[in-house]
């Protein structure tokens, strides 16, 4: 468990040019906080360093930075129909971006991978990773493309619609990915994926986890199209919530009985593990082969946004993972943090710190 500090920030420095293979059996006791001066942005928030382990594997997250412009609304308009909003306002996010920013606050080593455009809201994502203390050594400005933003329709309720252009999440990617971009994907101790970036671009970076032994979660959220085998037989964990699951397989998923047969498909699509994200009733681990390990929402007071509550689950439980955590301890945390998520407006602003997780979970 860390120690909090409320003194001044450390940035660790970028390991690319690492050439030695880290320890990816991480344990959370090891984390403590230390200071260090940064000539970087200030950071608001605490840091991290492991004590004597100065090759602390991090979680890389490859995917996608929106600005995502928030409008309030009582109901979703008819075909046809023009409706007032209350409220509007845009602020950062993007899966890859929410999930990246949901480890950075969590007080692990986090690097993003992704690309923004020369634009205004490239600016405003790249102030809000920073806030969140993720390392941007490996994201991209391109000139050729906007960057990609959402409209988010945000009901009374606190459910979500949403609408994403892709702009440079989905355009203007290399080729082959930089020497460098491979060093700190071959060094993680984690990958998160997710469906808001090309999947030429999730492959490549699959196979060069892969062959290092470094495991891989897909997030099944994002573009509406089918995911290629190619794709899952590369990804240790595939992480879809209900809907994401039904459209992938093809079959019902309204009972717990219908989404484990789901999940059995997807096993035979060659995916060992199925991480399904259920809302109001929770979350269930699925490795084959294996009794399913169910978890129970973690109540929330009040919810006033649920968007960023899966981003912020799956990074969640990837931190955990990545800090050597059972799988059981892992879809608890996850759920507390989701549950802390659901009570704050916007995606990247509701992400919590550790410290209201460890509190969340010490009160149950």
């Amino acid at each position: 468990m860390a120690a909090l500090s409320s003194s001044k920030p450390w940035y660790p420095k970028t390991q690319n040019t690492q050439k030695t293979q880290p320890n990816r059996n991480l344990n959370a006791t090891q984390i403590q906080l230390i200071n260090h001066p940064s000539t970087r942005r200030v950071n608001p928030l605490p840091s991290f360093a492991i004590h004597n382990n100065p090759n602390i594997p991090p979680l890389v997250v490859v995917g996608s930075a929106n600005a995502d412009i928030y409008v309030e609304i009582d109901r979703l308009p008819k075909e046809g129909e023009t409706i007032s909003a209350k409220s509007g306002q845009t602020l950062a996010g993007g899966k890859g971006a929410n999930q990246a920013v949901c480890g950075g606050k969590l007080l692990y080593p986090t690097y993003f991978l992704g690309q923004v455009g020369e634009d205004a809201h490239g600016k405003l994502i790249t102030e809000a990773l920073e806030g969140g203390g993720v390392l941007l050594d490996h994201m991209n400005t391109v000139s050729a493309a906007p960057t990609g933003h959402a409209v988010v329709m945000l009901q009374s309720d606190g459910q979500n619609s949403i609408i994403i252009v892709g702009g440079a999440n989905m355009s203007c990617w290399p080729d082959a990915l930089s020497e460098d971009d491979l060093e700190v994907l071959r060094n993680a101790g984690i990958v998160l994926l997710q469906r808001e970036i090309p999947d030429s671009v999730n492959i490549q970076v699959a196979k060069v986890a892969k062959t290092a032994g470094v495991p891989v979660i897909l997030d099944a959220g994002g573009v509406d199209a089918p995911i290629p085998l190619e794709l899952l037989n590369l990804v240790d964990i595939l992480s879809p919530n209900e809907s994401e699951l039904a459209r992938l397989t093809g079959m019902p998923t309204e009972s717990f009985e219908q989404i484990t047969h789901a999940v059995k498909k997807c096993h035979e699509m060659g995916v060992k593990q199925v991480l399904v994200k259920l809302g109001a009733k929770g979350s269930a681990l699925f490795e084959e082969g294996e009794e399913p390990i169910r978890q129970p929402v973690i109540s929330a007071p009040r919810v006033l946004d649920t968007t960023g509550a899966g981003d912020t689950y799956t990074a969640s439980f990837a931190v955990a993972l990545v800090e050597g955590k059972s799988k059981k301890e892992c879809l608890r945390f996850a759920a507390a943090a989701a549950s802390l998520c659901v009570q704050v407006k916007g995606a990247i602003p509701s992400m919590p710190d550790r410290k209201k997780v460890l509190d969340l979970l010490q009160s149950l």
